[in-house]
């Protein structure tokens, strides 16, 4: 299989993985925690997913034949916080989301060597991509530690519970 095929398969394969972490963070937050933050210049889980969705569609949308930053849209609104509980936050997270399968999926080996432009910045397309995925992937690692401040305790681990990492590799059940 060509390397290219293989890049397309794990690059959906990741942003998946970064998708699944910020829903199972989420999901464990209620209506107000979503509007949690530490501090002013902080953002919220709210906010986080909303500028995210919004970066989403301005990157995604028609992303092999136009600026990855559209005119129609407004960042600075993005971080005011309007999202009002969290069955509205994961649809918008969602409709984020979708723009950027999409585009994913209308990719071809080929396209992986044209260049497309970001706020006017060309770019390979590889590198797009990969931009892409470390900006979600910090946001979500963003949501992942807000939402763990406000679980505490009750917080339900997203991957192997500290102290079981030997139970892990042995491949006892972690669930007791």
């Amino acid at each position: 299989m060509a390397i290219g095929i293989i890049y397309l398969q794990v690059i959906q394969k990741r942003f998946k993985q970064v998708k699944d972490q910020g829903e199972k963070a989420m999901a464990q937050l209620n209506d107000n925690e979503i509007h949690w933050k530490p501090n002013e210049v902080s953002n919220s889980v709210a906010v986080i997913v909303k500028h995210m969705s919004g970066n989403m569609h301005s990157r995604w949308k028609d992303f092999l034949t136009t600026d990855g930053e559209k005119s129609d849209r407004n960042r600075d609104q993005e971080f005011v916080d309007t999202i009002a509980t969290n069955q509205e936050m994961f649809e918008l997270w969602e409709k984020g989301w979708e723009v950027l399968f999409t585009a994913l999926n209308h990719l071809h080996e080929h396209d992986l060597e044209k260049h497309i432009s970001i706020r006017g910045e060309a770019l390979v397309i590889i590198d797009a991509i990969e931009r892409q995925l470390a900006h979600y992937a910090s946001h979500v690692g963003q949501i992942l530690y807000i939402s763990k401040q406000l679980k505490g305790d009750t917080w339900q681990t997203l991957s192997i519970p500290k102290g079981k990492s030997e139970a892990y590799l042995r491949g006892d059940s972690l669930n007791s």
